[in-house]
């Protein structure tokens, strides 16, 4: 058993131990339970559980959520226009942001999907020194999309 103040008592009985916490005001808390004997403590559970959860918000505050970045051309893109895509898609990928690259179709251009998996394609390519593809190029309806991670180090 730990006293209140985190001193050993040593081996005490259930009893004793339930005496000590009241005569403390304090809580008899189980902390390892697999141990032989079990070991107790005496503590106030309530700050304890405070404190816990305190130090859990501190640490999701450190935390970076991974943000998923988006960028939208067409399979019609001029090269000037893609070289800004690249250097966009690169600079979030140095950020360690994901980036979903979504090739929009327009009527007919559906009919030259292999114009886009060109250009997606050119993407995964210019992207293999900064980030991994993530999702291959996928068509939904008549958006082609494809999701590139930032490398891990």
């Amino acid at each position: 058993m730990i006293g209140p103040e985190g001193n050993q008592l040593g081996i005490v009985s259930i009893d004793r131990a339930r005496q000590i916490s009241d005569e403390a005001g304090l809580d008899l808390v189980e902390v390892a339970p697999q141990a032989v004997p079990p070991v107790c403590r005496v503590m106030d559970f309530n700050k304890f559980k405070y404190d816990q959860e305190k130090k859990e918000r501190e640490a999701k505050k450190h935390q970076k959520a991974g943000k998923i970045k988006e960028i939208r051309l067409h399979p019609n893109i001029d090269e000037h226009d893609y070289l800004v895509k690249m250097r966009q898609v690169v600079g979030f990928l140095k950020k360690k942001d994901r980036v979903k690259i979504d090739l929009f179709f327009r009527g007919r251009q559906i009919e030259h999907m292999d114009l886009g998996r060109k250009i997606l394609d050119r993407f995964i390519m210019d992207t293999q020194t900064e980030g991994q593809v993530e999702k291959e190029p996928s068509l939904e309806g008549k958006i082609m999309s494809l999701v590139v991670a930032p490398k891990k180090s």
